[in-house]
């Protein structure tokens, strides 16, 4: 499946250079050290020492047991080593502020947007798309005509249904109506209309039942209609249609949102029917919409707290750094961006290293690696690099804003290092360069714009597992990075000791 994307590698690079400084409104906010309590812009006072290496370590606001553990393990060894201890900085990268929407009200955990559910319409069916009277405007003829849409709240979808108004001639059209999940290329629901078998009319659609079962909260799908006829299909432009969203249980993706999935890209976004569906579990909708209040309450007093456990942790270390910026995990890319800033703007150093908080990192093995293959050149990038990678359009990956099929490289997010002019360029554009998914296909977009010179390098893991050598192994608990140090100090190796 991964050969045919290497084709695609110039429509990539396109893609990359023509997104790269498009403008964001509002642009990002201004890298500070902003404190957890009052969030006003306090940079501490660092001292003008010169750096080899600055490393800043992606953490969310609730990892303290992470930080704790990296504080006592590879930290403290680095604190207490003769000769690194002068040539390192290591600060760890929290979001000044919390989400203030708790998890259970959210549209996705990733996120810190509210699930906005109103006044659901129950027990009841309901088309998807109110037609306005006047059809003599707007209409188009197209072969292949589709819309998206993402569930908030389970639905049943009953029925598909087209559009077609001919007044008195009756139903004369082939049209073939298709609903797809997202990324699958078999069809759920298909339901085919013809003059002798044209449904039931309601309104201005006619409409035939599907097979029916739930489609669950977070299900993406795609309505396809398709004409066999030469005239095609009677279709009216998404913004000219009204969607009946139940109440806030339906959200249709506009083209500002994502691009058509790529199997229906010869067609145009655009409605040429609907369907009708119900809304499920209308009883613990309701009582989750009753307990809101008090369920925000009880998290805003949490968020009060944990910005308490924050101040005494930065006052006791201070080694964090707290960008103005929603702790999110699509916050991620800007909370890099920030700290990118805060680091020209308050350091002097030569390459910095980006890690995250729940992986292992050797730094004397970084800096042997240095010396001994000289990597502290100028536009440089030395990482493990992801070519010719998928773009997920689901899930927590989920990319609605690159329109390629496949990112450029990146590099794992476990670790890699960059040349101070590379960061230099990221901080002096920061308010231009647009944030995707994640910080480290964010980074293989930006960086695809001045073309670094990569180093490949395999020890940089990108998957869970122990080597030999290794630089840096992510997604381990704060038990697992102890054990890993603990085994390093013993043997010199984490993976194994050979007694």
């Amino acid at each position: 499946m991964r050969n045919w994307l290497v084709l695609l590698c110039p429509c990539v690079l396109g893609a990359a250079l023509h997104l790269w400084l498009r403008l964001r409104s509002p642009p990002p906010a201004r890298a500070s050290a902003v404190h957890p309590a009052d969030h006003l812009a306090l940079f501490p006072r660092w001292k003008s020492s010169h750096y080899d290496v600055v490393v800043g370590v992606l953490s969310a606001r609730n990892n303290h047991e992470l930080r704790n553990v990296i504080r006592s393990t590879w930290l403290k060894h680095l604190i207490q080593h003769p000769t690194l201890s002068q040539r390192v900085l290591v600060k760890f990268i929290i979001g000044a502020r919390g989400c203030d929407v708790p998890v259970e009200d959210r549209e996705d955990p990733y996120s810190c947007r509210l699930l906005n559910i109103t006044d659901p319409v129950l027990n009841q069916e309901i088309e998807a798309f109110s037609f306005p009277e006047d059809t003599s405007s707007g209409l188009s003829e197209d072969r292949v005509v589709s819309v998206s849409f993402r569930v908030l709240h389970p639905i049943v979808i009953t029925s598909l249904g087209v559009f077609y108004d001919a007044g008195d001639a009756g139903f004369q059209r082939n049209i073939t109506v298709m609903l797809y999940q997202a990324e699958q290329e078999e069809a759920l629901f298909i339901a085919r209309f013809s003059p002798p078998s044209c449904g039931v009319q309601v309104n201005r659609l006619w409409y035939k039942p599907v097979e029916q079962f739930i489609l669950p909260e977070s299900f993406e799908g795609t309505i396809v209609w398709e004409s066999q006829d030469p005239q095609g299909l009677a279709s009216r432009n998404l913004h000219t249609v009204t969607v009946n969203d139940g109440g806030g249980v339906l959200r249709v993706l506009t083209a500002a949102e994502g691009a058509l999935p790529h199997g229906f890209m010869e067609g145009v976004e655009g409605v040429a029917g609907g369907f009708i569906y119900t809304i499920q579990e209308g009883d613990a909708l309701l009582q989750n919409l009753h307990s809101r209040p008090q369920r925000r309450v009880d998290h805003t007093r949490g968020l009060h707290e944990e910005d308490a456990l924050l101040k005494e942790e930065s006052s006791v270390h201070d080694d964090i750094i707290f960008v103005d910026v929603v702790d999110t995990y699509r916050n991620v890319p800007a909370k890099l961006l920030n700290f990118y800033k805060w680091t020209v703007e308050s350091t002097s150093f030569d390459l910095l290293l980006k890690t995250d908080d729940d992986c292992y990192v050797d730094l004397e093995a970084v800096f042997s690696r240095i010396a001994r293959e000289h990597l502290d050149r100028p536009n440089f990038w030395w990482g493990n690099f992801r070519w010719n990678w998928a773009v997920d359009r689901t899930g927590k990956w989920q990319e609605l804003e690159y329109p390629s099929p496949a990112y450029p490289a990146f590099a794992c997010g476990s670790g890699y290092v960059v040349s101070r002019d590379i960061v230099h360029w990221l901080a002096s554009n920061a308010g231009r360069l647009k944030t995707y998914q994640g910080e480290d296909v964010s980074m293989g977009i930006w960086m695809a714009a001045i073309g670094p010179t990569r180093y490949q390098d395999s020890l940089w893991l990108c998957e869970k597992t122990c080597e030999t050598g290794m630089l840096s192994s992510p997604q381990y608990s704060a038990r697992e990075l102890t054990d890993l140090w603990r085994l390093k100090e013993l043997c010199g190796d984490p993976c194994q000791c050979e007694a």
